[in-house]
């Protein structure tokens, strides 16, 4: 089931690519395995899927032990500067940053590790008082700075949680938003070569087809693919 789940969505992925005259190629799918057991993990990665996502430090770290080393991780949830330094060596990219202090701890610990960790600025773009992220006019500014004086730190792009609607069509402003958003930081920084801003993360399971129709390069997909979670366990 797991993996005829993960088709679906995938499937889903490339229409809205063909519909956007997009390469579905451009966007990538991660499984947001969190709170989900480390079979459910397995089952995908024996069918080549290598990209997850983790929102819990703990438990990144036991899947990160358990599992394939091949494994790209994702953090994709709210990271304490105190816990960079538990997934600074294996992580693949940090989706959420939204503080230069948190940038800086992600440049002492890369440095620790010889590594240059890709990480993505968190855009609070619907301005909403529940979510953490940079408003649109804060984020260029912080791209900046980062990018200045942080050299094992790679801006790669943005993220962003769109509001929870009943009518993914009413998230597309804010997709589009970000991208244009992605867009100009991009060309107030094309010789840097700490900025990329080849990423947008953006999309999960009510309004990713919206999101990749936008724009999106990353999708965080958990429940269409895992079915409802359970957080009594929560870490």
């Amino acid at each position: 089931m797991l993996l005829e789940n993960y088709k679906a969505v995938r499937r889903n992925i490339d229409e809205a690519c063909a519909r956007a005259g997009r390469n579905p190629e451009n966007v990538t799918l991660i499984a947001v395995s969190k709170t989900k057991p480390e079979e459910n993990i397995e089952e995908l990665y024996r069918a080549g899927v290598r990209d997850f996502g983790e929102n819990y430090i703990q438990e990144l770290r036991q899947k990160h032990d358990d599992l394939p080393k091949d494994i790209h991780w994702h953090m994709i949830g709210h990271l304490q500067r105190n816990k960079v330094k538990y997934i600074a060596e294996y992580v693949t990219m940090i989706h959420a940053v939204d503080t230069y202090e948190l940038a800086q701890t992600i440049e002492k610990e890369a440095v620790k590790h010889n590594r240059r960790i890709p990480i993505l600025i968190e855009v609070n773009v619907a301005e909403e008082d529940t979510k953490f992220g940079v408003s649109c006019e804060e984020a260029p500014e912080l791209v900046k700075r980062i990018a200045e004086t942080l050299p094992h730190v790679i801006v790669s792009g943005l993220m962003t949680s769109a509001p929870f609607v009943q009518n993914p069509e009413d998230n597309r402003p804010v997709f589009r938003k970000l991208r244009q958003l992605s867009v100009d930081i991009n060309n107030e920084n094309t010789d840097n070569e700490n900025v990329e801003m080849k990423t947008l993360s953006m999309g999960m399971t009510n309004d990713y087809i919206v999101a990749v129709e936008e724009g999106a390069t990353l999708v965080r997909v958990g429940t269409a693919i895992f079915g409802a979670r359970d957080y009594s366990h929560k870490q």
